[in-house]
């Protein structure tokens, strides 16, 4: 029996292959690629394009690959502006904490373009939103910090926001923030947790 040559199965069953081109349709098109390693490369390839925020912020939305998750928030970061930031508010809800702590970290960058949302994440009806507002605010470079923090203390009713914010409040607080640190004392006076924390950044801010 004459032996039968073997068949090589790239040559039986070719790969399929696409051209994308380099300008900023193709890049995009590029990113729903099936091969992580081509997606991460054009998302790295994004960063020169500031017009391409909007397109990766809806990628953050469906990738799943880690290296390429990776990719997408640092190109954000570089890019920075509006569209960034626009890109990456919605994540502060999302249930996956890397997504959350991604976008907490690409924010925090991004202090000016940030500050405008502030407000209405520190309003928002959902308390993590607000907690994960606060922790934000923690890594935020930005005079208004401090009066942010404040507000919260005097005005949030969830007893886990302000505690959230005693914690931020306690590294960066100064002596004019003693009021709303008692204020919050006050508010909840038969909270074991918050009067300890008010207690903490009373003493680290130290009492005039």
């Amino acid at each position: 029996m004459g032996l039968k040559k073997q068949t090589d199965a790239s040559a039986r069953h070719p790969l399929a292959t696409r051209d994308y081109t380099r300008d900023l349709p193709g890049l995009i098109a590029q990113m729903g690629d099936v091969e992580a390693a081509v997606r991460r490369w054009a998302v790295r390839d994004l960063a020169a394009h500031p017009a391409a925020a909007a397109a990766l912020g809806a990628r953050l939305a469906v990738e799943t690959d880690h290296s390429v998750r990776s990719a997408l928030f640092s190109t954000l970061a570089r890019l920075g502006g509006d569209d960034a930031v626009t890109a990456m508010l919605p994540l502060l809800r999302s249930e996956e904490p890397e997504l959350r702590n991604g976008a907490i970290e690409v924010l925090s960058g991004l202090p000016e373009a940030v500050a405008p949302h502030v407000e209405a994440l520190l309003r928002d009806r959902d308390s993590d939103v607000r907690i994960f507002a606060v922790n934000l605010l923690g890594d935020l470079r930005h005079l208004r910090i401090v009066a942010w923090l404040e507000r919260v203390l005097m005005n949030d009713v969830a007893v886990n926001v302000v505690g959230a914010a005693l914690e931020v409040l306690a590294e960066v607080g100064t002596a004019a923030s003693l009021p709303a640190l008692r204020a919050a004392a006050r508010r909840f006076p038969d909270d074991a947790f918050i009067g300890f924390a008010v207690d903490v950044a009373i003493e680290r801010i130290g009492t005039p």
